[in-house]
């Protein structure tokens, strides 16, 4: 199973559990979390929602290897893109918290996943990337609307068109993770926390969410990100950035060291 969810005393837990891909969005992978996360939105029994990841990973984004392997003209990559920003657009709207629970890499996606979440506790060992640059693509998983929101407009672009990693003590100074805590005491934080709501007003969470979701512009920009994806997708310099990656060789963009 490459997503458990249990769900316990009013607390559902998605856990990435494909430890040998690093937790990747494989197929698989993005079947359970879309799964998951529909059966929070259908079960008001569920007070919040608690993602993390297996294996001492949370997630290395997309499956490089496997989508070099598709064979898509822009339609089939913006139909792909959609198919995601499904799950996306409903786990931002949803009227419940969510709780990211970061140990080990969220790379990619995978950080767009973190980025989903209504707060992030994450491990010194954390690692936080918007690795599209590395291979001619534009960040997904919602990043152009969450991002910024959390790090500013500068500090978003330099993250996007750099493609650096930032450590778990970065992360904190940014406002990207809330909290730091050792990894044995993660998800029993991430626990408590989501289990304080159960005593708070539903109805109170889910305007307050609400109107900090502007869902307008939440739907304007997954738009323009499935069409500027879709035409990076089928761009020759991604071709030839997969192809670096894949035969181990290094990135023909560098950002420069400050």
């Amino acid at each position: 199973m490459s997503v458990r969810f249990e769900v316990s005393n009013g607390i559902a837990v998605m856990t990435l559990d494909d430890p040998a891909a690093r937790n990747a969005f494989t197929p698989a992978v993005r079947e359970g979390v879309a799964k998951a996360v529909a059966t929070v939105r259908a079960d008001s029994s569920i007070r919040a929602l608690v993602i993390t990841g297996a294996g001492g990973h949370f997630c290395a984004g997309g499956d490089i290897r496997a989508m070099a392997a598709l064979q898509m003209d822009g339609a089939g990559w913006r139909d792909r893109m959609h198919v995601m920003h499904k799950w996306v657009t409903e786990l931002l709207t949803l009227d419940r918290p969510v709780i990211a629970a970061v140990d080990g890499a969220a790379y990619g996606a995978g950080f767009g996943l973190a980025l989903a979440a209504d707060f992030v506790l994450a491990t010194p060992r954390a690692r936080f990337c918007l690795s599209f640059m590395r291979v001619g693509l534009v960040p997904d998983c919602a990043a152009f609307f969450t991002l910024p929101r959390v790090v500013g407009a500068q500090r978003a672009k330099e993250l996007m068109l750099s493609a650096r990693e930032v450590g778990a003590a970065e992360a904190l100074k940014l406002g990207i993770a809330m909290e730091l805590h050792e990894p044995a005491a993660l998800l029993p934080r991430a626990m408590a926390l989501a289990g304080s709501f159960a005593n708070a007003s539903p109805l109170a969470v889910s305007l307050t969410k609400r109107i900090m979701c502007d869902a307008g512009e939440l739907m304007r920009s997954l738009d323009a990100e499935a069409n500027a994806q879709a035409l990076a997708f089928g761009s020759p310099q991604h071709q030839e950035a997969v192809r670096r990656f894949l035969d181990k060789q290094p990135a023909h963009f560098q950002w420069p060291q400050a």
